[in-house]
C-alpha cells in the first residue's frame, strides 16, 4: 500500500513490504505506471531509502515488515578529487566516504588538500558564503564514512549531543595474526603522551574510559578481518585496543604492527547511523568493506 509524505519536498512516497523479495521487483510492482528506465534512475540516484538506508543494489533482499521510502531529492555520489565522495548530502549535512591517506582537516605540519578543504570549495562553488564544519575526524590512513555539518549551529547540536545522536559506528579492521577469540569487548582508560602516543591503562584517574567490541568475520594464521563497534570514541582508540589483544591493525607501526601487506591501515569506518539533527530521522550510511581487507583472509 502506498502512503503519501506529508513533509514537502522530501518523500514522493512510501510503500510497506508484505512479502520478501527483490527491491528491483518490488519497485516495479509497487509502481507499475512508472517505465523500467525511471525506476533505475531512482536507484542510481540513491532516491529508494529501505528503512531509512540509501539502497542501489537492484537484487536488494526486502522482507516483511520493512519500509520502502521514495525520496524527493537526488544524491548522486559525487567525486571530489583525492579520492573523497559524496554519498549524501541535503540542506543541514554531507556525508563523504572518505579514502585512506586524505586528512580529516589540515595540520600545523600538513596543510595540503583534506577532506575539509575540498569539501569547503565544493558548497562553495554553489555559493560563496556557504561554509562547513567538522563534526568528527578519522585517522589519515582510515577510510571511511564521515559527517559534516553544513553550519555551526547544526555542528554544535550533534556534537553535544553525540551520544544520544549517534546510533551506531562500526569499523571494520584487519588485525595481525589470528584472533583466537570470535568476540570480545575490551576496557581501558586511554591517555595521550606528551609525544602524541595513546596508551592504555587500568587507572580511571590517568585516562578516559574506551570500550570496544569486535567480533571475528573471517579468520586465517597471517590475518584476522573483525567487526569493530565503539561504545565510546576515543582518539586512536581500536589501534590501541588491538595492541592490548596482541593483534595490531596491519600498516600500524606505531601501535606494534609488522607487517604492511596493503600499503595502508587496515581501518575502515563501515557504518555510521544517527539521529538527523533537523528531521530527527534514524539515518544509516553503509560502505562495503575494502577488497584488499577480503582478499587476505580468503
Amino acid at each position: 500500500m502506498e502512503k503519501k509524505n506529508k513533509e514537502k519536498n522530501q518523500n514522493i512516497a512510501s510503500f510497506q513490504v508484505k512479502e520478501q523479495t527483490g527491491l528491483l521487483a518490488f519497485l516495479f510492482a509497487q509502481m507499475p505506471n512508472k517505465s523500467r528506465t525511471h525506476v533505475k534512475a531512482l536507484l542510481r540516484n540513491l532516491q529508494v531509502i529501505v528503512d531509512g538506508t540509501p539502497k542501489t543494489q537492484f537484487d536488494h533482499p526486502l522482507i516483511p515488515g520493512q519500509e520502502v521510502v521514495i525520496s524527493a531529492n537526488k544524491f548522486r555520489k559525487a567525486k571530489l578529487g583525492k579520492g573523497l565522495q559524496i554519498i549524501y548530502e541535503d540542506d543541514s549535512i554531507i556525508v563523504v566516504n572518505k579514502p585512506a591517506g586524505l586528512l580529516s582537516i589540515a595540520t600545523a605540519k600538513d596543510n595540503t588538500a583534506n577532506t575539509y578543504s575540498l569539501l569547503r570549495d565544493y558548497v562553495k562553488e554553489h555559493d560563496p558564503m556557504n561554509k562547513i564544519f567538522v563534526v568528527h575526524r578519522l585517522d589519515r590512513e582510515t577510510s571511511g564514512i564521515m559527517m559534516f555539518a553544513k553550519s555551526e549551529e547544526i555542528k554544535l547540536k550533534l556534537q553535544e549531543n553525540w551520544n544520544d545522536t549517534i546510533l551506531e559506528r562500526t569499523y571494520i579492521a584487519l588485525v595481525e595474526r589470528e584472533v583466537p577469540k570470535e568476540r570480545q569487548t575490551i576496557r581501558s582508560y586511554l591517555f595521550e603522551s606528551k609525544a602524541l602516543i595513546v596508551y592504555s591503562g587500568k587507572d580511571p584517574e590517568k585516562g578516559q574510559l574506551a570500550i570496544t567490541h569486535y567480533k571475528v568475520i573471517k579468520k586465517n594464521p597471517r590475518f584476522s578481518l573483525l567487526i569493530v563497534n565503539l561504545e565510546t570514541g576515543r582518539k586512536n582508540q581500536i589501534r590501541v585496543h588491538m595492541k592490548d589483544i596482541g593483534h595490531p591493525v596491519v600498516g600500524d607501526k606505531k601501535y606494534g604492527a609488522q607487517t604492511n601487506p596493503i600499503g595502508r591501515l587496515g581501518l575502515h569506518a563501515q557504518v555510521l547511523s544517527f539521529i538527523h539533527p533537523v528531521s530527527e530521522k534514524k539515518m544509516i550510511f553503509e560502505t562495503a568493506i575494502p577488497v584488499e581487507f577480503q582478499r587476505l583472509v580468503k
